[in-house]
């Protein structure tokens, strides 16, 4: 499995919420079979957001989908934006 892992400051958290569930770069549609959005405890306008995909190729494409996005004029709910694609190299659910 691949995953995107996203990670960057919002202005509002609320706004950019609504921005991500209008879902611009069509997830479903570009092989995101999953995604989680995390907040860090302490820094609640901070988001990570993992998307899962089955191949890397789709994640890759994606990534290019989302900075044409990011750069785009009015673009204003997020900046800084942190991108990498990683590989699940271990996992396991422990009861």
């Amino acid at each position: 499995m691949t995953v995107l892992r996203i990670e960057h400051p919002v202005s509002r958290y609320e706004d950019w919420k609504r921005a991500f569930d209008s879902d611009p770069a069509g997830r479903a549609r570009g092989g995101v079979r999953r995604y989680r959005v995390l907040r860090p405890i302490d820094d609640p306008n901070y988001v990570l957001i993992d998307l899962e995909f089955d191949q890397r190729h789709r994640a890759e494409a994606f990534l290019a989908t989302l900075q044409r996005i990011w750069t785009a004029a009015g673009h204003t709910v997020s900046a800084d934006q942190r991108a990498r694609i990683v590989e699940v190299a271990a996992a396991e659910e422990l009861p």
